[in-house]
């Protein structure tokens, strides 16, 4: 079993190199790093803990309209957890949180943001979620969460899982933990870089007035992306420690 999850994450690690059109990197001691991924995902970074730090400045009794929202936020966060997860939710709420705001953040800023101003020698600034390197780090983060979550309450008794309700389905849940990463990692990826590229098609061919809808369209797709990759990683994480399907 071991050795299966030590393949899933190779096969991972090698899927993370596929590359569409061209790119900018920084050599760091030797070290190949993919520089666009890391600006605009400084840049998402830098505009939640922004956020977090007017969240938490100046707390009131009587909540005003931003402390409200943030405190929505966090409610829906929680409930999201929660029912996904059980009651030992309590604990995996950051996590939860920290994806889903990350992702959130990480596909609007693929519309809202300008990046396309910002002029580079190679390739071009987009939504650090346009790049499968990112969406297959956060799937391999879940992966590493919901094994954490299983042996942390099973010990090594959630192996066990791998054998029920027979041992003919072995194979079947061994590759269940395969393609879940697989899944998460290609579905945030397919449907951010489908988006942006959808957009650019129609704002190359027809007046910038008729892509709005298309726009406005794939921003509550990307909220949906989002709420789907976080509340999957939940259900994950619930499920390893139910230890049932």
């Amino acid at each position: 079993m071991k050795l299966c999850y030590i393949n899933t994450l190779k096969g991972l690690y090698d899927i993370s190199g596929v590359e569409v059109g061209q790119h900018f990197y920084w050599k760091i001691g030797g070290f190949q790093v993919h520089a666009q991924v890391i600006i605009t995902s400084w840049v998402v970074i830098a505009i939640l803990l922004g956020s977090a730090i007017i969240a938490v400045r100046n707390p009131q009794t009587i909540p005003t309209d931003s402390q409200n929202f943030f405190e929505y936020v966090l409610e829906f966060i929680r409930d999201v957890s929660k029912t996904q997860i059980g009651e030992e939710y309590g604990p995996w709420v950051p996590f939860i949180g920290t994806l889903f705001l990350f992702i959130f953040v990480s596909n609007w800023s693929g519309a809202l943001l300008p990046w396309k101003i910002i002029q580079l020698p190679h390739g071009e600034l987009a939504a650090p979620t346009n790049d499968i390197n990112t969406t297959v780090a956060l799937a391999l983060l879940t992966s590493v969460a919901y094994f954490y979550a299983g042996l942390s309450k099973k010990g090594l008794g959630y192996f066990g899982k791998y054998i029920q309700p027979t041992p003919i389905l072995l194979p079947i849940n061994i590759l269940e933990d395969f393609t879940k990463p697989l899944s998460l990692s290609f579905r945030l990826f397919g449907n951010i870089l489908a988006d942006e590229l959808v957009v650019l098609v129609l704002v190359s061919l027809v007046p910038s007035v008729v892509p709005i809808p298309v726009m406005l369209l794939g921003l509550f797709t990307s909220g949906i992306q989002a709420l789907i990759f976080a509340t999957l990683a939940a259900a994950y994480i619930g499920e390893s420690m139910e230890g049932h399907h």
